[in-house]
C-alpha cells in the first residue's frame, strides 16, 4: 500500500467512499481504547518476561498550562482526575477540547492530560496531522521550537497558539537504576522489537530517566497499529544504536 504524503493527503481523504470513513472511525475508537487500558495498566513484575519492557499505547492528547487552561475552560475551573496514568503523578482529566486545523479541519474530544504544565503541548499522530493538514516535527516533548499551530476550543473560550503540536519521538521512560542496568543513558537511542503476527523493529527510541518513573515504552497509535498491538504486549530491547549529544 502507498504512503500518503501531507501534500497529497487531502485529495485521498476527500476520495474516501463512506464505509471507508465508517472503518476509520471504528478504528479509531478501538485506537482509544486500546491507548486507555494500556495507559493504566499495572504490570507486575512477575508477569513481565526478563529483558522485556512494557508497552503503553499513547492516543492523542494535550498538555496545558494554567494560564491556557482557565482562558478554555474558565478562572474557576480545575483540572480534574478521572483515573491514574501508569507513570506516577500523571492523571488523564475529565476535560477535552476540539483541535483545529489552519483549514478548519478539526478532531473533537481530545484529552487533557494532568497536572499541568509549564508549557502548552498537543501530541498527535502522523494520521492526525494529515487530516488537520499541519506538518509538526517529529521531537522530544517539550521540545516546540518547529511545533505546528493549532486552534484548541474549550467550553469557556479558544485561543490560537502558532507553536504547540507535535509528533512526539518514540521512547522508553526507566529510572536511573534501569538505565544503568541495560547499557544506556538519557537521552540515548535504541532499537526495540515487537514480536508477533506482524513482528516489527522499531529504532530511534529515545531513552528517558528519571528516578520517579516506571519502566514502560510508548508508542502512538499509528506505530501500535503497524506492529497489530492488540492487548497486553512487552516489548524486547535490542541494543543501543547512538549516544546523546
Amino acid at each position: 500500500m502507498e504512503s500518503i504524503s501531507l501534500h497529497t493527503g487531502y485529495k485521498q481523504l476527500e476520495q474516501i467512499t463512506d464505509q471507508k470513513l465508517i472503518e476509520l472511525i471504528v478504528k479509531e475508537v478501538q485506537n482509544f481504547f486500546i491507548s486507555d487500558s494500556q495507559s493504566t495498566e499495572n504490570y507486575s513484575n512477575s508477569a513481565r518476561p526478563i529483558g522485556t519492557i512494557p508497552l503503553g499505547v499513547s492516543n492523542r492528547h494535550i498538555h496545558l498550562t494554567p494560564k491556557t487552561f482557565q482562558i478554555l475552560f474558565g478562572e474557576q475551573a480545575e483540572c480534574e482526575s478521572i483515573r491514574p496514568l501508569y507513570q506516577p503523578g500523571e492523571f488523564a482529566s475529565k476535560n477535552l477540547l476540539t483541535i483545529v486545523g489552519p483549514k478548519l479541519r478539526s478532531i473533537p474530544n481530545v484529552r487533557i492530560l494532568g497536572p499541568l504544565r509549564k508549557y502548552d503541548q498537543v501530541e498527535v499522530t502522523l494520521t492526525d496531522a494529515i487530516l488537520l493538514g499541519i506538518n509538526p516535527p517529529v521531537t522530544n516533548s517539550g521540545s516546540l521550537e518547529k511545533a505546528a499551530p493549532l486552534t484548541l476550543v474549550g467550553p469557556k473560550g479558544s485561543i490560537y497558539i502558532d507553536k504547540c503540536a507535535i509528533i512526539a519521538n518514540r521512547h522508553i521512560h526507566m529510572t536511573n537504576s534501569d538505565a544503568k542496568k541495560i547499557g544506556v543513558m538519557d537521552g540515548d537511542f535504541c532499537k526495540v522489537r515487537i514480536n508477533g503476527e506482524k513482528s516489527t523493529i522499531f529504532e530511534n527510541v529515545l531513552i528517558r530517566t528519571n528516578d520517579n518513573w516506571k519502566l514502560q515504552i510508548h508508542l502512538d497509535t499509528d506505530d501500535a497499529n503497524a506492529a497489530n498491538v492488540r492487548e497486553e504486549t512487552f516489548v524486547e530491547f535490542i541494543e543501543k544504536i547512538s549516544t546523546r549529544k
